[in-house]
């Protein structure tokens, strides 16, 4: 049987790992997720609505998922969701720099 002590520990470990999933990864997959989404946001007649999109909906992705860190009874659950869109949109990112410009081979 535990004892109040490991409760007790266990309970202010699950307790930082909420805050820190929360706080700065949720920032971080925020930050990760916007990056990635100018690069499949369709872009509008000026060309520019795939840069304002992300750049408005940047507090609501921030509190979907704040909240879902919060609301959330398993911490696994909470780092498999954040950890999936960042590394999809990381993806994204690394294949758009990594890849070469098909105008860059055109102007000669």
């Amino acid at each position: 049987m535990p004892c109040k002590t490991d409760i007790a520990r266990a309970h202010r470990w699950r307790s930082w790992a909420r805050f820190v999933f929360a706080g700065p990864l949720a920032i971080a997959a925020t930050l990760v997720i916007l990056a990635g989404l100018p690069l499949w946001l369709p872009g509008g007649a000026a060309g520019i609505d795939n840069l304002v999109v992300p750049l408005v909906l940047a507090p609501l992705i921030w509190a979907g998922l704040f909240f879902h860190a919060c609301l959330d009874h398993s911490l696994l659950r909470i780092v498999a969701v954040a950890t999936l869109l960042m590394a999809i949109h990381g993806g994204l990112v690394a294949r758009h720099l990594l890849m070469p410009s098909p105008r860059a081979e055109t102007t000669r």
